[in-house]
Order: structure tokens, then C-alpha cells, then sequence
């Protein structure tokens, strides 16, 4: 093999591996499109208080109808770091990856963030800032909404991707009726 044949094709490798890693979440930053879309506020058909303790919810879970627009009013009544992210399992797991990346540079810091480091480029072209629709991230004490528009997909939870949360079981069931 050529040495320009054998660049063409690790540049192929390469680029194949790029692909795939963007499109475990959805698209790459399509975080939660499965699941949904960013609601608009005068469309919300009602108001869920959702209260985030170390490694629950308050309510467990939730039941919306397809299309139902909803406000979240999420606050984080814990001593950790907490996340409210709608998604679907899949969309979760790729998610993790990247809060584990918040923490080994700093970002997450048991109790609080490092609100500076979440301008970081996490090295993909995408930084830390944590600012998709269908989430917040919140420090002990904080509240923060989310207003989000529901597909008919029944395959979504809420969850927190902080790494062991989600396997201490900081997750919760949306059934679609």
C-alpha cells in the first residue's frame, strides 16, 4: 500500500469514528430532539415542580400526553451537583460521557461548577456550558426552569448525568398517554 493510499484511509477511519461519536447524541448537540422540542412559556398547559435531592426526584415520575407542553419549575435541594436532562435512555448514556468530561476538568466540583471552565472547548468543538433546552444544571440551592414540548415517542425519563448519579438511580419515568 501506498503511503497516500494509507493516508486516505486512516483519514476515512477517522473521519467514519468522528461521525459516530457525534451521532450518539442524536446529531451531535441535538440533545433531547427524540424526546421532544423547546416549549414556548404561553403554551404550557401546566406547571411541575420538580425537587432534586442527592440522587432522587420529587416526583419519581410524570405523565404527559403527546404534544403537551409543560413547565418544570426544577430546584436543587441536594448538597451535590444535579442535573435535569429529558431525554431518552440512549440519549442519556451518551450524555454521561460528557459530564464525565465535566468533571475531570474541573467543572463540576462535588457541590458546585466551576462556571468559568464551562467555556472550555471540550476538545470536539463543543464547550461545557451545559445550555441545552431540555436541561439545567444546578449548584445546591439553585431553581431554574425548563419548558419543554413532548413528542409521542414513549421511551423518555428525566435524569441526572452527573457520573454515578444515574447509576444510584437519579432517574425518573415520563410515560406519554
Amino acid at each position: 500500500m501506498t503511503v497516500s493510499k494509507f493516508l486516505v484511509a486512516a483519514a476515512t477511519i477517522l473521519l467514519s469514528a468522528t461521525t459516530f461519536a457525534a451521532g450518539i447524541h442524536g446529531g451531535g448537540h441535538d440533545h433531547g430532539a427524540a424526546s421532544g422540542e423547546p416549549g414556548k412559556a404561553s403554551e404550557a398547559s401546566r406547571t411541575i415542580t420538580v425537587e432534586m435531592y442527592d440522587n432522587y426526584y420529587e416526583p419519581g415520575s410524570i405523565i404527559v400526553s403527546p404534544g403537551e407542553t409543560v413547565r418544570f419549575v426544577v430546584e436543587n435541594k441536594g448538597n451535590l451537583v444535579h442535573e435535569f436532562n429529558i431525554g431518552t435512555p440512549e440519549m442519556h448514556e451518551g450524555h454521561q460521557e460528557e459530564m464525565m468530561m465535566m468533571v475531570e476538568h474541573g467543572v463540576i466540583q462535588g457541590g458546585k461548577l466551576n462556571h468559568d471552565m464551562m467555556e472550555m472547548d471540550m476538545g470536539n468543538g463543543q464547550s461545557m456550558k451545559h445550555d441545552d433546552p431540555n436541561s439545567v444544571l444546578l449548584e445546591p440551592g439553585q431553581r431554574q426552569e425548563v419548558i419543554w414540548k413532548f413528542s409521542d415517542n414513549s421511551n423518555i425519563e428525566f435524569a441526572c448525568n452527573v457520573p454515578g448519579h444515574y447509576q444510584a438511580g437519579m432517574y425518573g419515568d415520563v410515560k406519554v398517554q
